[in-house]
């Protein structure tokens, strides 16, 4: 089921984002909707078990590492080959 939300602009707002959606071929709505979209997905969640258990699982891993200074000769070792 769609919901209705009203936002109240000044005219100088409403005719930049008419503009903006004109540009990309979609009405004001659909460009309003996207842009919130856009703004959800941007947010960092909320779950923080979630994230917990990624950088647990992160952490059982082990991998080979050295030195800077190894690792430095290393990359420039490579970029001479």
């Amino acid at each position: 089921m769609s919901k209705r939300l009203q936002v109240v602009l000044d005219e100088s707002e409403w005719a930049a984002l008419a503009h903006e959606a004109r540009r990309r071929g979609v009405t004001l709505s659909e460009w309003v909707r996207q842009a919130l979209r856009d703004a959800r997905r941007r947010e960092p969640g909320d779950d923080a078990g979630t994230k917990l258990q990624v950088i647990r699982a992160a952490a059982t891993h082990s991998f080979p590492t050295a030195g800077i200074d190894e690792m430095l000769g290393e990359i420039e070792s490579g970029y001479l080959e």
